[in-house]
């Protein structure tokens, strides 16, 4: 590195750039460092139909699916329950379960954000894996 000191032919003035590429080293290390994370969702497993050659086997009489009704009602496999109940009835139903797989299902006229919070009761209910059923899964499409 070279250094200037003044000459025959006066004041020289060169800027000195070592500062500013120690600052920018700085930034694009933290740059690098630094990574955006994707916003992830609720977990949950939706179940594949079956291929069209094949014959749908009947639900296991062990499947737990929730479904929620559009006037706000909750039933556990055709049992009526309530939003409070929900959570306690789940825990109860799986509290000697080596699988802790169940699915939820709403009416077409259900808003999402009505689902989730069943899903959110679902999984603070100690349930580990939970499958949507749709309408199409339903049909076997």
């Amino acid at each position: 590195m070279a250094m200037a000191v003044g000459g025959k032919g006066g004041v020289v003035s060169d800027p000195n750039v070592v500062p500013l590429i120690d600052v920018l080293l700085v930034l694009i290390i933290i740059f690098m460092v630094i990574t955006p994370r994707t916003p992830t969702g609720l977990k949950t497993l939706v179940p594949q139909p079956a291929p069209p050659n094949q014959k749908q086997a009947e639900p296991d009489s062990r499947t737990i699916v929730v479904q929620v009704m559009a006037n706000g009602q909750l039933k556990i496999n055709q049992d009526d329950t309530t939003w409070a109940d929900l959570g306690p009835r789940l825990s109860d139903i799986f509290k000697e379960r080596a699988d802790k797989i169940a699915f939820v299902k709403g009416e077409d006229s259900v808003e999402f954000a009505t689902v989730a919070h069943a899903i959110d009761i679902m999984r603070g209910s100690g349930i580990d894996h939970v499958g949507l059923i749709t309408a199409k899964i339903e049909a076997g499409q």
